[in-house]
Formats: C-alpha cells, structure tokens, sequence
C-alpha cells in the first residue's frame, strides 16, 4: 500500500509559500508558508501534518489493540504536540507528546496503560519517527 501526497513551494524560504495536496483530496492545494510553520498565521505546516497523522494512526491502534483484548472503545480522543527545535545541524522534530483520553466500557486502568503504550510504541506513525514519543493517558467513565 502506498499513499502519496504533494507539495509545491515556490520563492525563498521567508517570504515564498506554498500548497500542499494530497491522493486522496483531503488536502487541495491548502497553503502553508514561513509564517504558518515558525509564526502565527493561520494556516497548516509539515509537523501539523505530521501531529494529525500520528493522532490518527496512534487513535486506530489504540482501538483495535482495545478492541482484540474485548473491550471496544465508544471513543478515543487524542491530541499530539510535535516538537521543531533548532539544533546544530538545522532544525529538527525532536518529541511528540500524545496526550490521550478514552472511553472504553469495561476496561481497567492497567489493561489500558498496556494498550496504550502498546499502541504508541507500535502504531506505524510512531515508528517512522526518529524523535522521543512520551505520552499521558486518561480512561475516563
């Protein structure tokens, strides 16, 4: 399976810009710039993209690693923050902090400490990642 997406970028790293597309058409030609990636502005960047992907991927793993042990979640809630720091060689994606909250009827708070970082240390996002992944999560009622 491969999925792809594109990029096009185009004057200088400050003041040009971009857009960014993907397959399947989530994202049309949605545009991101030197200030939506290390200002303000309103608008999307690469670690954005990177924290939806890896909320996402860690939130399916989640639930079907739940789901196999018998206790399917009613929903998983997941938040990451992707960390760009600036080091020697350039900057880099140094950490991600998952922050997780969950509903799942019947489980208990050890079987769910075991799923999730079952899940954070599996998910394919969180492979891919070169970058210390830490995580705090909830099981709520």
């Amino acid at each position: 399976m491969k999925r792809n997406a594109s990029a096009r970028w185009e004057g200088d790293l400050k003041s040009g810009n971009g857009r960014v597309s993907s397959e399947s058409g989530a994202l049309a030609n949605v545009p991101y710039s030197f200030t939506t990636r290390f200002e303000n502005e309103k608008g999307t960047n690469p670690e954005e993209l990177i924290a939806a992907a890896h909320a996402g991927c860690f939130s399916m793993a989640l639930a079907n690693i739940l789901a196999k042990a018998g206790h399917t979640p009613k929903q998983v809630d997941t938040t990451a923050s992707v960390s760009l720091e600036k080091g020697e060689a350039g900057f880099s994606i140094t950490a991600v902090h998952l922050v997780v909250r969950a509903k799942v009827p019947g489980a208990d708070p050890a079987g769910f400490d075991k799923a999730a970082n079952e899940a954070k240390a599996g998910c394919p996002v969180s492979r891919v990642l070169n970058a210390k992944i830490t995580m705090d999560a909830t099981l709520v009622s």
